[in-house]
């Protein structure tokens, strides 16, 4: 079985989502296959100003009922929405190794409670290398290749392809053909349950061709 986290490294609610993701892979280490895939945003969808952000911000904090609120810090409004370069270097921690959740997770962190301004491709990869000591200037040579920007948008164009907006977006797909979308949510429990579900009917394949086999040949 298969689970893919479709996010952006700059979305809150991929942020607030991240314990969930973090919880299913340990309830299910060695039962699914977990993998992340970046699905950027548009630009219309970031906020304009600071304060539009922060409006945002206390909304998703108290949804969650966080502690404490994001920083807002990172918005620089000369962009225009354009923070693909954040994506960009966490795809290219890829090339180093770093399939797993750390250094993207490290990007977003430095962004969203830090308030560092990493749609500047130079910060974010200074993020990257303060954290994990990579040389700077092939993490930089990476994030700014041709292949590196494909992969990005061949995910996103996966994203788009299964009808959904919001991310985080979860896309469970068992191996007898089951598969299940969770678009925008961000709690455990109902991808949990879900997966259990999804993992049930696999066993119950499984039994019943130990009992009467595989299906006749048409």
């Amino acid at each position: 079985m298969q689970a893919a986290f479709y996010i952006d490294v700059m979305s809150s609610w991929c942020f607030w989502s991240e314990p969930s993701w973090a919880e299913l892979k340990q309830r299910f280490q060695g039962r699914v296959e977990f993998e992340w895939k970046i699905a950027l945003m548009d630009s219309e969808a970031f906020p304009k100003t600071r304060e539009q952000c922060d409006w945002f911000y206390r909304r998703s904090g108290f949804v969650v009922r966080s502690p404490f609120m994001l920083n807002s810090g990172w918005l620089e409004p000369h962009r225009k929405g354009d923070y693909r370069a954040a994506n960009w270097v966490a795809e290219a921690g890829r090339d180093f190794g770093f399939n797993g959740d750390e250094l993207r997770l490290s990007l977003t962190l430095a962004a969203l409670r830090d308030g560092r301004r990493i749609g500047d491709i130079h910060e974010s990869v200074a993020v990257a290398c303060e954290r994990f000591g990579l040389d700077a200037e092939e993490l930089l040579l990476s994030a700014q290749s041709v292949a590196v920007r494909n992969r990005v948008e061949i995910s996103t164009r996966e994203f788009i392809e299964h009808h959904v907006t919001q991310r985080p977006t979860v896309i469970l797909r068992s191996r007898i053909g089951d598969k299940a979308v969770f678009s925008g949510l961000h709690r455990v429990e109902p991808l949990a349950a879900t997966i259990e579900a999804m993992l049930a009917d696999e066993t119950a394949y499984d039994s019943h061709e130990a009992h009467f086999g595989c299906a006749p040949e048409s």
